[in-house]
């Protein structure tokens, strides 16, 4: 079974509400189809009838067997902008009638308030979009600084400690990351990791440096965001700063580091240390390694909020729906 196959399963098994508000959008429609049809979530329309009717026509696509949460029922709408607001009184409800005219946000604001347990965009929204108006409605876990992403690199021939599997992130959200942010992405990443997968995190931070054996400014933002990761979950087994190779062969790791680790050598987890290294090492994998990467999973909301790619095809829509659904699966 390969680890789709697994995710697949994994989500019919305990099927939650994933809303989906862009449904003007064809891949939309045919993506939660596609994911009702196999079980792997209870798919929730969020939008205009208007809309749907229309969109459903043009494309000829059947979806009576979906529910729709329909803007237009202005007095249903309001009742969920009044609620939100008294749950979040740093926003009037004058302000979110006014971002309520995006269907994105009403969806947001119905996970908030616990009605659907994930929300699935990108299409008609840029990344961008998606995660100003997740960092507003739902917010960021305690602790997080900034909304990142992990990826899932299945590497032919990689004998790791979870088989061919290696977690590596961020590859696609946070550009320049600070001491802070490394620790928030690293500790989302372990938490994203065994929610998804089911594994005991060991997540290594890794750099141009080993425990010291080099000194720069790019090591030390490293070491400090092992420090505070650290200190903030120590519950997790975060460590650094590693060289790639010592964060995941057990040789290597023997000769380099000499003090006691539970993650070199043995690392299923790789925070690299900017999107710079990030993109590069993920193409590497792919060009190189023939690796599949599955992903981006953005991650550091209180609730899942899922972007995906506009260029991608209905089949990768419907990959990352049944990532999504396991994911919100740990909050119900």
């Amino acid at each position: 079974m390969n680890i789709m196959d697994s995710i697949f399963e994994k989500a019919r098994a305990k099927q939650v509400v994933v809303a989906f508000s862009e449904i003007e959008e064809e891949k939309i429609l045919l993506a939660a189809k596609e994911a009702k049809e196999k079980g792997i979530c209870k798919p929730l329309f969020v939008g205009k009838k208007s809309v749907l009717e229309e969109s459903a026509k043009q494309y000829g696509i059947n979806v009576s067997e979906i529910d729709l949460w329909d803007c237009e029922d202005e007095e249903r709408l309001e009742k969920v902008i009044i609620k939100y607001v008294e749950e979040n009184p740093m926003y009037s409800e004058k302000s979110m009638k006014r971002k309520a005219k995006d269907s994105l946000y009403v969806a947001l604001m119905l996970e908030a308030l616990g009605e659907v347990d994930a929300t699935f965009a990108g299409l008609s929204h840029t990344t961008g979009d998606v995660i100003m108006a997740g960092q507003m409605i739902v917010g960021l876990c305690d602790g997080v600084t900034t909304v990142s992403s992990v990826g899932i690199a299945n590497i032919p021939g990689y004998d790791g400690p979870e088989g061919e599997l290696l977690v590596i992130g961020d590859s696609a959200v946070c550009a320049n990351p600070s001491a802070e942010d490394l620790a928030s992405i690293a500790i989302s990443a372990c938490d994203t990791t065994s929610a998804l997968l089911g594994w005991e995190p060991r997540c290594a931070l890794v750099s141009f440096s080993t425990t010291g054996s080099a000194e720069h400014e790019l090591v030390d933002k490293v070491r400090s965001a092992k420090e505070i990761a650290n200190k903030q979950r120590p519950d997790l087994k975060i460590d650094g700063e590693f060289q790639l190779d010592a964060a995941i062969c057990p040789p290597i790791a023997a000769k380099k580091v000499t003090r006691e680790s539970e993650v070199a050598g043995k690392a299923n987890i790789i925070i690299w240390p900017d999107l710079n290294v990030g993109n590069i090492g993920v193409k590497l994998l792919q060009q190189f390694a023939h690796a599949d990467a599955y992903g981006p999973v953005l991650q550091g909301f209180k609730k899942v909020v899922c972007d995906c790619s506009r260029s991608a095809p209905v089949s990768e829509l419907v990959g990352n729906i049944a990532i999504s659904a396991v994911r919100a699966q740990g909050g119900k």
